[in-house]
């Protein structure tokens, strides 16, 4: 994809005003482990909700959705709607508790939870077990992402895209290293605008270049009776729930998958709860109120809003690119072969600004379970707080670099989705802090 000199300078202007942000919150950042970590409990409900559903919309999103309805229509993405019952959960029961509760970390509410030796152990594990490999896989195929975007956009190789994911990489890392969480919300919710509005522009683009809705239509029907003449499996590409006879899914087993699964996988964003960065924006929200709004803003925009922009782009590139051999890159296809020149540059900002809201989130709440719920916790108890916020600078940096050479054994973006629910299988409920009442922590028992 050609790109001008008024692309490049979007692109630099969008690169050039993150790093003002950075550089305007370090001194803030740098105060203390709460500051660093939480923005000191202020912030307002549509800040952290921002926050979340930018952090949830990376750049492997799109392409993982699309290689989903391409395998199996759009009822292919109940893999991760199942999910919204533990969000609407976590809105209407968890959201006013995780606030009340007062620790920085979920992990560490389940030492006070639980309590005890065993308790303490489980809180090292979970800080370790969440906050290195399953923290890094998620790195890993948002790196992976990336490396197929930049590869498909300048027609280059996998290792010269590995390059220019490295360069964002440290970027990205040297800006949530200076400005903690504070600086990781405000440019998360100028990366939304962005990366919102461009999607919005390309599923536009996309139903126009295949004629239109009802275009559309006849020709995803055609596709679903080639289908079927040649694999002999039934059941329509625009399904929202997988058909009785699904290939993929029967019914009976969707029925079943959607009981069990919400409960029992741990998944960021969507585990029983709302743990992980979902609760360290509740526990950064001003008050309890804030907490809920920011929660429900957070699952009805996952869920209910900003899926579609990217199923009609999947559609679309079923009808205008068949059987490529990775349909994941056939949401690039559509970008690079139809969206407007005019608005490239957005467009490659947009999935900058996709990458970095994720990455930047990722690796602010992993050093956060390695500092307070590992290295404080176990092994220096009485350091002061500037040594904590240099702690935590430092964690942020190692999980850069393990994510890095994850990314280099990855393949598939929504294998490694599976990978990662597959792994996280039994345990999602047992952090939930369902004793809460009026909660005020007691003193952590020593080891």
């Amino acid at each position: 994809m050609r790109l001008t000199l008024a692309d490049w300078s979007v692109v630099v202007l969008y690169f050039l005003f993150n790093v003002a942000i950075g550089l305007y919150y370090k001194r803030r950042a740098g105060r203390d482990t709460k500051e660093f970590f939480l923005s000191g409990r202020n912030v307002p409900w549509w800040l952290a909700g921002t926050s979340m559903v930018a952090t949830t919309f990376a750049a492997d999103t799109p392409l993982a959705v699309t290689g989903m309805v391409a395998r199996n229509g759009i009822a292919g993405n109940w893999l991760w709607w199942t999910f919204v019952a533990s969000g609407m959960l976590t809105v209407f029961f968890y959201a006013r508790l995780w606030r009340r509760s007062g620790v920085m970390t979920d992990v560490e509410f389940s030492e006070i939870r639980y309590a005890g030796r065993p308790a303490a152990f489980l809180r090292g594990f979970r800080a370790l077990y969440l906050g290195i490999p399953i923290n890094c896989i998620i790195l890993g195929w948002v790196n992976l992402a990336m490396v197929k975007i930049l590869e498909l956009i300048f027609n280059v190789g996998k290792v010269e895209a590995l390059l220019m994911v490295l360069g964002l990489i440290v970027l990205t890392s040297a800006i949530s290293t200076l400005s903690g969480l504070w600086g990781v919300l405000v440019t998360d919710l100028f990366q939304f605008v962005i990366k919102m509005g461009m999607v919005i522009v390309l599923a536009v683009v996309a139903v126009n270049a295949v004629g239109g809705i009802d275009a559309m239509k006849v020709k995803l029907e055609a596709i679903d009776q080639l289908r079927g003449a040649t694999t002999g499996g039934r059941g329509s590409v625009l399904s929202f729930v997988p058909d009785i006879g699904s290939a993929w899914m029967p019914l009976i087993t969707f029925f079943v998958y959607i009981s069990l699964n919400w409960w029992a996988t741990w998944y960021p964003g969507a585990e029983p709860g709302g743990g992980g960065y979902v609760a360290q924006r509740m526990f950064s929200a001003k008050d309890e109120r804030h907490s809920l709004l920011a929660t429900l803003w957070f699952n009805i925009a996952h869920y209910a809003v900003r899926p579609w922009p990217w199923i009609l782009v999947a559609l679309a590139s079923m009808i205008l690119f068949p059987n490529l051999p990775d349909p994941e890159t056939g949401y690039v296809r559509v970008m690079i072969d139809y969206l407007p020149s005019s608005l490239r540059g957005l467009m490659v900002a947009a999935f900058a600004a996709a990458y970095m809201s994720t990455v930047a989130t990722q690796l602010n709440w992993g050093a956060s379970y390695l500092v307070n719920d590992f290295y404080r916790r176990f092994l220096r108890r009485d350091a002061t707080e500037p040594h904590y916020v240099r702690a935590s600078q430092a964690a942020t940096v190692l999980l850069t670099v393990i994510s890095a050479v994850v990314t280099l054994y990855m393949d598939s973006i929504a294998g490694a989705w599976k990978l990662l629910i597959v792994t996280g299988a039994g345990t999602g409920g047992v952090p939930a802090p369902v004793t809460i009442n009026s909660f005020h922590a007691p003193a952590i028992e020593s080891m």
